[in-house]
């Protein structure tokens, strides 16, 4: 049987290299040579070497996209994690009804992203208007606007993942904690957390990259208003890239370094947490 499947092996994945190079490796390259091209559409690039990464770096809205990106990125890692882990902690204990808020945790996960935002904007609008304030007329307003809306549609997916964690961690570890004494803090941090340290690197990773990453709920809540304030480094490479004339290259050179930055800060945070994990 092993014979067998080492020989047709290629077959198999032969479909799934092609449709692989074609959806992914080949608009990357394209992507890469047109970050170094001034360019209107595909056939008339012009090589301009790095002139389009400084103009990126010279943009004061693409660093301030960065700087309010990290903010909300890390705001969101802490906020949406902590909460999905006392989430799982609770709704793993034997009480009544904990599949059925598990359910209802998770489905705001299902709904997409820019239903979120629409719906989020009237109602934080909604709110705020009671207060004479809008999303629009502050950043801090568009900023913790997008901090709920992503709170609230990852924090059950998260949950899950920390609940299947707790759920692998041995009866024996805590029967042998309360035995020797352990606190409830004591058993959380010498027992459970390392012991969940495979579920809080899946997290992490998820929970950060998705920050950096996020596009349609900051185009559908707040649009970058007011005057860029609440632009995030996605939306600032679409509108750069679509919404000003003779800067598609410069767009594609945001893209470039958007896609190293969150690699670079995946890579770093896997070898964080993968450090601490425990074998069992």
């Amino acid at each position: 049987m092993e014979n067998a499947l080492r020989r047709y092996f290629p077959l198999f994945i032969l479909p799934t290299a092609i449709a692989f190079v074609i959806g992914f490796v080949g608009p990357f390259i394209m992507g890469l040579w047109l970050s170094f091209c001034e360019f209107t559409t595909v056939q008339n690039a012009t090589f301009v070497g790095f002139q389009n990464y400084f103009k990126a770096f010279a943009d004061e809205t693409f660093l301030y996209s960065l700087g309010f990106t990290g903010l909300f990125a890390v705001t969101g890692l802490i906020i949406v994690n902590v909460a999905a882990f006392a989430l799982a902690a609770m709704l793993t204990k034997k009480l009544k009804g904990t599949n059925i808020f598990r359910t209802i945790f998770f489905m705001p996960n299902l709904i997409g992203g820019i239903v979120l935002g629409y719906i989020w904007q009237l109602i934080i609008n909604g709110v705020l208007a009671r207060f004479d304030a809008a999303l629009n007329l502050h950043a801090k307003y568009g900023f913790w606007g997008l901090i709920i809306l992503t709170c609230w549609q990852q924090i059950g997916y998260m949950m899950i993942i920390y609940i299947a964690g707790l759920q692998t961690i041995p009866g024996d570890l805590n029967e042998a904690a309360d035995i020797d004494g352990a606190t409830g803090r004591q058993r959380l941090l010498r027992v459970t957390i390392p012991m969940m340290m495979p579920s809080i690197t899946i997290c992490t990773f998820l929970t950060i990259t998705n920050g950096f990453k996020l596009f349609d709920q900051n185009l559908a809540l707040t649009a970058g208003e007011p005057a860029h304030a609440t632009e995030m480094l996605a939306l600032n490479i679409f509108n750069t890239f679509y919404s000003r004339v003779g800067f598609e290259g410069v767009g594609q050179a945001k893209a470039v370094l958007f896609f190293i930055l969150v690699v670079a800060i995946g890579l770093f945070q896997l070898r964080a947490t993968r450090g601490r994990e425990v074998q069992q």
